[in-house]
């Protein structure tokens, strides 16, 4: 540790006028040079990977701090789910009047120390409304008052966390990185450390998660009394299902939790405290040794710099460097966030071959406007609001005869059967030699992600995690290029220590609240590099004479997909959700068209802004195919017609070109198409096909296995 405070003392500059959050965007450049060493290619594969280092902080959401970052899936998304109020997502209500997203601006109220909201399943099903949202605010209510603020769709900007900001856009964030428990903070790290919420052996057997069997709000982890004396107290039984670091130590990869046992949010941060294998292991056990014992910062720093740092380890800061609401910050959590990097860069050698994950347990109350991916949803008479390709069995929480401890009243949408996730997204950035120059990765990844990094690298099997995660959760090995790393150059990291002196300038101001008025929100125009993802997806309309409209969702990507079906007509009702494995095809006519007019309108979401709608009436005889030529870079439509009369078609860009629109004139059970480049648009397409009766619209990124760039109309 001398050698890591020497270096710390030599980090010394004065913050000018802290208390209006201007802050120093220099870091010396002993650091930007460890930074900037290459990373250790040898094989040119996940296997060059020695050290896997996992920090998980507290409670932030995606939106609420990169809502305004250009180039990420944040305010300036063009295709925002509809509310039932027929508004954009963003119009959330608290009841009374509609809020939307506005600034935490830290000059004019108490915006880094905003208090805490709630965060527990009750409150978070009930927002999330089983995908139709509407009401945030209304539920997310003041943690520290039980009042209604507002200030949960409040968001920051670059001078608010200018260390966030800057760790983004030196390395690789990803803007489709989910909690994976619509719950608070032992839900969730119950999955990071061992791969899913409740017994796994339960939802092999087709029973679906009880209070018994999981953890649907804190718990299991919440302990009273010191360790190692006279020791921890817990409040509930425990789970028996392997940890991840057991599945680790059977392997023989060394691990070990940096933590202090007696400052962990009384051990709320440490998800193996709900496994009895933690809580009764003994001293000398390599489980009582590595993972309930003491070990600091000077200890990571020791072991960084003598090269004994294990394979695999995780982080956990203190309370009040945890960057949770209220009782920490987004400046006091960066500092940590800092020292944990510096110790790592001090050794060269070791950070050549280092991954370091940093990412949220949950979103606290904070809004965010992505719907998350999750298995259909109940509709009020118990029918599946939607369908998958694999069985679902297991993976839905029943509270029994405890329903009103687990379910608002008010919260009738469905019945006492949930989805238990995916939950709202949160950041995780990818730090490693590997994953540097400011990229986005947008797959789908959510917190068995990092659990299935490891089984890669160290060709291990989590046996905990569900075979839904596994179909629609990537192993987070995209989010790098370890075949040919970027270009070492690097942008400075601010400085963070004056944390405290900014901490307490702001508790003099006002707190943070919603403005009386609708606030504006922007994003910051502009692309970054953006990682390759493994999705190709399609979605295809048919009509018959029945008045049925049917959606056939095809996958032929490498990934599993949910994709997300909104009727335009009926938004009072759940969106159904569809789950396709990759290189399945699933079929769904669930959709009656309006009886009079024989008029449908519905809208489906994907990842990474793929959208397709469908919209006119079931007497229209047209039906239309997207292909994607990847070799050739390009897009072909075809339309065929299957009416004994001619008819023209109108197609539109709607977005990444200037010219157009195109006309095809299609004969009498005929076909015609038109092929489009992508080239110049970093393979991004929006068009709209319309004739009579009938309207198309086509939008996303065609993938050709290499990287590109992101939505360059997003944000615009």
């Amino acid at each position: 540790m001398p050698r890591l405070h020497s270096r710390r003392s030599f980090l010394r500059a004065s913050v000018a006028t802290a208390a209006t959050g201007a802050a120093l965007s220099w870091l010396p450049a002993t650091i930007r040079q460890a930074l900037a060493i290459e990373a250790n290619s040898v094989t040119g594969t996940i296997k060059d990977v020695q050290h896997v280092v996992i920090l998980m902080l507290e409670n932030r959401s995606f939106d609420h701090y990169f809502g305004t970052l250009k180039g990420v899936r944040g305010f300036g998304d063009r295709f925002p789910i509809p509310l039932a109020s027929g508004q954009p997502v963003w119009y959330q209500s608290d009841g009374v009047r509609e809020i939307t997203p506005f600034r935490l601006d830290m000059a004019h109220m108490n915006a880094l120390k905003a208090h805490s909201t709630a965060h527990s399943f009750a409150d978070t099903q009930a927002a999330w409304n089983q995908g139709s949202y509407g009401f945030w605010p209304k539920f997310k209510v003041d943690g520290d008052t039980g009042q209604i603020s507002g200030h949960n769709m409040g968001y920051y900007t670059r001078e608010e966390i200018p260390f966030q900001f800057a760790l983004a856009e030196a390395f690789t964030l990803c803007d489709n990185y989910f909690c994976s428990v619509l719950s608070g903070t032992e839900p969730n790290r119950i999955v990071f450390w061992s791969g899913a919420n409740f017994d796994p052996a339960q939802r092999r057997k087709g029973r679906n998660a009880t209070p018994e069997t999981s953890e649907p709000n804190n718990l299991r982890c919440t302990i009273t009394g010191t360790w190692p004396t006279p020791g921890y107290r817990y409040r509930s039984n425990g789970f028996d299902w392997p940890t991840v670091p057991q599945v680790l130590q059977k392997a023989g990869v060394s691990w070990r939790i940096y933590q202090d046992p007696n400052d962990n949010w009384d051990g709320s941060m440490n998800g193996c405290l709900a496994f009895n294998a933690f809580r009764n292991a003994e001293p000398g056990s390599a489980i009582y040794e590595n993972g309930m014992s003491k070990w600091s910062m000077d200890d990571l720093a020791s072991h960084v710099q003598n090269d004994t740092l294990p394979q695999v380890c995780w982080i956990l800061p203190s309370q009040q460097q945890s960057e949770h609401p209220s009782g920490s910050s987004p400046v006091s959590g960066a500092d940590f966030t800092h020292r944990v990097l510096a110790a790592l860069v001090a050794n060269p050698q070791v950070w050549s071959s280092t991954v370091l994950f940093i990412t949220y347990d949950e979103n606290d109350g904070f809004f965010d406007h992505v719907p998350p991916p999750a298995v259909p949803s109940l509709n009020p008479d118990d029918s599946l609001a939607g369908a998958a390709t694999l069985d679902l069995t297991g993976m839905y929480f029943h509270a029994g005869a405890d329903t009103h401890r687990y379910l608002d009243p008010v919260d009738t949408a469905s019945g006492t059967l949930r989805p238990y996730g995916m939950g709202p997204r949160v950041p995780m950035y990818v730090v490693s030699p590997w994953s540097k120059g400011g990229w986005v990765s947008s797959q789908v990844f959510d917190h068995t992600s990092v659990a299935q990094f490891l089984e890669r690298r160290f060709d291990l099997l989590v046996p905990a995690i569900s075979p839904w995660h596994r179909a629609v959760s990537g192993d987070l090995s995209d989010a790098f290029d370890f075949a040919a790393p970027n270009d070492p150059t690097l942008p400075g990291l601010p400085d963070t220590r004056q944390y405290a002196s900014i901490e307490a300038q702001q508790l003099t101001l006002l707190p943070a609240t919603a403005p009386a008025t609708l606030a504006s929100f922007v994003q910051d125009p502009g692309t970054r590099p953006s990682r390759a993802t493994p999705y190709v997806l399609e979605v295809n309309a048919s009509t018959s004479n029945d008045g049925k409209v049917t959606l056939q969702f095809v996958n032929s990507g490498r990934q599993g997909a949910v994709f997300h079906v909104y009727d335009m007509r009926h938004l009072e009702r759940i969106p159904r959700r569809y789950t396709v494995e990759a290189g399945k095809v699933l079929d769904d006519s669930a959709w009656q068209a309006a009886s009079a007019d024989g008029s449908y309108d519905l809208i489906v979401f994907s990842t990474n802004g793929f959208v397709r709608t469908f919209k006119g009436s079931v007497a229209t005889a047209l039906v239309l195919k997207l292909a994607y030529d990847t070799a050739g870079g390009a897009i072909r439509l075809q339309v065929s017609n299957s009416s004994p009369e001619p008819v023209n078609v109108t197609i539109t860009a709607n977005a990444y070109r200037d010219d157009g629109p195109w006309t095809l004139s299609i004969a009498p059970r005929g076909q015609a198409a038109n092929t489009w480049r992508l080239d110049q648009s970093g393979n991004w397409y929006d068009f709209t096909v319309q004739a009579a009766g009938f309207e198309r619209r086509f939008a996303g990124r065609m993938e050709n296995g290499q990287g590109s760039i992101s939505d360059p109309a997003m944000g615009a």
